[in-house]
């Protein structure tokens, strides 16, 4: 039995934090990189996705970045847009109590964006490779109070290319820092690169058997390829999943066994990185409050996707990468709950599977295709449930949300305003103090602000006749869209 956060020595700040977030006791990753983290030795993790890694290291870093400090003192690398907007939530959460600000920086949404949010004050920068090289060759992420790095799911970076940027950000960064390496699977390339650039890393890993080969249950079926499409349907009767991803190699493929769904009338949708950013965005936004049942992905999807309960993944077509294999079943009996996985191989693609059964080092169960009874018997269940609104799930952040109103004022730094100006009135205001403040962002006409502890109305109320160093502003419930 693990014991709870308490025994890492953390503030009170981010215990109350993970207590919020319903983190009650750390997982295996969490319990062996914490200590390590906390005396600021480098690391090098291996560990099945869906074990808690982000928070392995968010939380070391929330617990010693320094608020006042403007400039940006952790770097975490993300090989997909996705999985760098979880992280940076993930950040936000876990440091809610401490202020602290996190930014995402991704290709696809507008440079100057990024670009005005990096001149806050900013303690932590999550990205993709391209777009931080940019951010750093044009001077918009400064470099030099950067104390942590954090190389997350690097195997996917070799995968996607990304290494020489790897490289080239590595160089710019100073030598004196903290270099943490996360992945479900560690390369030998991975592992020179990081031995090139650590300090005598230490090596953690957690046993990819002990954490999937009981909570998920893997089964292959061999499908010629002109079935796949009718099998699918039979699977998805008798296995009859709250929540299930498909997974297909290509977009195009996507596209194809999404509309087929979509025609059944099937509750559906599907991403892949031929769609818009803030589609991608808003189509997982939507999965993980349970807004449907099914989501057909490519692999881009299989990272960043932090969705509780889903019980069944299926691979339509088989990945072509075999690391692939373990990050899309891993989306799968996350956090300690059971999943199954089903993986459709061709009559010709059997040396494919050993080669996946290999990496992963146990065999993949082979089961025959779904029969006529077994559908027939589930038939009703299903279409019960088809028939019924999927069950929305509550964001991991809820509890902590529903205490925080954000407020806009419509001044900032035109008009020569600080946070400190900020701070000092609202603190002043009876019945508030310095932390009941959350984050501040103060832009060139507008600042927002996140009122703590359910304090909103009281200071909303109070600041309608307050100055602010003197000026009167305006002060409403921030639009999220405006935030």
């Amino acid at each position: 039995m693990s014991k709870p956060f308490q025994q890492f020595n953390l503030s009170e700040e981010i215990i109350r934090a993970l207590g919020d977030l319903d983190y009650t006791e750390p997982t295996e990753i969490q319990e062996r990189v914490l200590p390590i983290a906390m005396q600021k030795q480098d690391i090098i993790a291996k560990s099945q996705t869906g074990s808690g890694k982000t928070a392995a290291f968010a939380i070391p870093i929330c617990e010693n970045v320094e608020w006042l400090e403007n400039k940006p003192q952790a770097l975490v690398l993300t090989p997909t847009r996705e999985l760098a907007v979880q992280v940076k939530e993930e950040f936000t959460n876990i440091g809610r109590y401490k202020r602290i600000k996190a930014t995402a920086l991704y290709g696809k949404q507008p440079f100057r964006y990024q670009q005005d949010e990096l001149k806050q004050k900013t303690h932590i920068a999550v990205g993709t490779p391209g777009r931080v090289l940019d951010h750093i060759e044009k001077g918009t992420l400064k470099l030099e109070k950067i104390k942590y790095l954090v190389l997350d799911e690097s195997d996917e970076m070799l995968n996607m290319g990304f290494l020489d940027q790897v490289e080239a950000i590595l160089s710019y960064l100073p030598k004196e820092r903290i270099t943490m390496l996360f992945s479900a699977t560690v390369p030998n390339e991975i592992k020179t690169l990081a031995l090139r650039h650590m300090k005598q890393p230490v090596d953690i890993e957690v046993e990819q058997q002990q954490q999937t080969a009981p909570q998920i249950e893997h089964v292959a079926m061999e499908v010629p390829e002109e079935e796949k499409f009718a099998v699918l349907k039979k699977a998805l009767i008798v296995e009859n999943p709250d929540s299930c991803i498909i997974f297909c190699r290509t977009k195009d493929r996507v596209d194809e066994v999404h509309d087929r769904l979509y025609d059944l009338e099937y509750s559906v949708d599907k991403l892949h990185g031929g769609m818009d950013q803030s589609t991608r965005l808003m189509v997982m936004d939507d999965y993980k409050r349970g807004e449907f049942r099914y989501l057909v992905a490519t692999d881009v999807a299989a990272r960043g996707i932090d969705v509780e309960n889903i019980s069944l993944v299926v691979n339509y077509d088989l990945p072509l990468e075999k690391e692939a294999y373990v990050h899309r079943t891993g989306r799968t009996g996350r956090a300690g709950l059971s999943g199954k996985a089903i993986t459709f191989v061709t009559p010709h693609e059997h040396n494919f599977l050993a080669g996946i059964e290999e990496f992963i080092q146990f065999e993949i169960a082979k089961t025959a295709l779904p029969t006529a009874e077994a559908v027939a018997a589930n038939q009703d269940a299903f279409e019960q449930k088809m028939d019924s609104k999927p069950v929305k799930k509550k964001s991991k952040s809820a509890k902590v949300d529903a205490q925080i109103t954000k407020l806009y004022f419509n001044g900032g730094k035109k008009k020569k305003l600080r946070a400190v100006d900020f701070v000092g009135t609202i603190a002043k205001i009876p019945g508030m103090t310095g932390d009941d403040i959350g984050i501040i962002t103060i832009l060139d006409t507008s600042t927002f602000i996140e009122i703590l502890n359910g304090k909103g109305n009281l200071v909303l109320k109070a600041m309608k006749t307050t100055p602010i160093k003197g000026k009167h502003l305006k002060v409403h419930i921030a639009n999220s869209k405006s935030f």
